[in-house]
């Protein structure tokens, strides 16, 4: 494996690095992008602030890498509380809620990420804790259990999931604040380079920074590793600065084209169109072809490929548009023609 491996910018592959962590905003203020969320949350946070009490249960719905984690560690700063943090698969056992929520402290925000992985059993542990502040806990065994109530402070529970539909309508209907990320504006992904190139001590010309956002797959997390990423090659070039230059030549070695689409995007597109004619083509079927699984294809490539108008989801599978034919340099087969417009949609580099 070269040293650019594919998956070096993959918005689902996350590694917690000191990086990472240095370049989250801490506050609303330095949070760029997703202005209704970001507005509609400040209020809800300041409301709550203002009365003392703990903020009403978040869920955020969204694709990977667009802030979610992000905005529920703001949340907890903003009303000055403190902030618990796991992930649904980490809890396997009802005990693993009880002993998180049993050492909250008051008005806490709780952070749950890939909620819709929640086990049954856990899940309606959390019902209680959510409503009625309590957990309901089973002492003994046989004829001798009972069960008690115990009591947990107020918190705020943030629930994150790139799932929404495999989320069950019992949990949702206990958040009272559902907010939905959407991927993120080109001048939002420059300023939020912008911001990072000064945390890391580099300059970024205005053009490089609209280029890497408009290759960043509209995603926050993909643009911070473009960014590193063009900081090396500027380095090793002996640039000072990162120019359109250096970012036209990096993104040709990291095989990343105009539209942000790496190779196993690409590699999705051509499955479709060399083997199944443009499609349609079932999910099963397609991640056999291309080695992987389905919840990685569903989750992780599908949503910017639909994004970006590349392939269509039908009732009898997926399909690839004119669009993806012609970004690929393709010929827009006869029956296909018509149906896709921007067709100077290429690639660049």
């Amino acid at each position: 494996m070269n040293d650019f491996d594919e998956g070096i910018v993959r918005a689902d592959t996350f590694f917690e690095t000191d990086h990472d962590s240095s370049l989250r905003p801490q506050y609303l203020s330095d949070f760029l992008g997703q202005a209704k969320v970001k507005e509609n949350l400040s209020i809800f946070i300041e409301a709550a602030r203002n009365r003392g009490e703990s903020m009403d249960h978040l869920f955020l719905i969204g694709p990977p890498g667009l802030g979610k984690t992000t905005l529920a560690q703001i949340t907890a700063r903003e009303l000055g509380v403190d902030f618990k943090v796991t992930s649904a698969p980490a809890l396997d056992k009802p005990k693993d809620l009880a002993g998180i929520l049993s050492t909250i402290t008051e008005r806490s925000v709780f952070f749950i990420d890939e909620i819709h992985r929640l086990k049954p059993a856990i899940e309606e542990m959390l019902y209680i804790a959510m409503e009625d502040y309590e957990l309901d806990w089973i002492i003994g065994q046989g004829a001798a259990a009972r069960t008690v109530r115990i009591p947990i402070p107020k918190f705020t529970l943030v629930g994150a999931t790139t799932k929404a539909g495999s989320v069950s309508s019992p949990l949702i209907s206990r958040f009272g604040i559902v907010q939905r990320f959407s991927f993120y504006e080109h001048k939002d992904l420059a300023d939020i380079i912008q911001r990072s190139a000064g945390i890391l001590n580099v300059a970024v010309d205005d053009d490089a920074a609209m280029l890497m956002a408009s290759c960043s797959r509209g995603t926050p997390r993909v643009a911070n590793r473009i960014l590193r990423r063009m900081r090396d090659f500027a380095q090793v070039a002996g640039s000072d600065r990162i120019t359109k230059d250096i970012v036209a030549a990096g993104l040709n070695k990291l095989e990343i084209d105009s539209l942000g689409l790496e190779r196993y995007d690409r590699e999705i597109l051509l499955s479709i169109i060399q083997n199944y004619k443009g499609g349609p083509v079932g999910a099963e079927t397609l991640a056999i072809s291309i080695g992987e699984s389905i919840d990685t294809l569903e989750d992780y490539y599908e949503p910017y490929l639909i994004q970006s108008g590349l392939i269509q989801r039908t009732s009898r599978g997926r399909i690839v548009t004119d669009k993806a034919y012609l970004h690929l340099g393709l010929p827009v087969p006869v029956h296909n023609e018509g149906k896709t417009e921007n067709a100077d949609q290429r690639l660049l580099f």
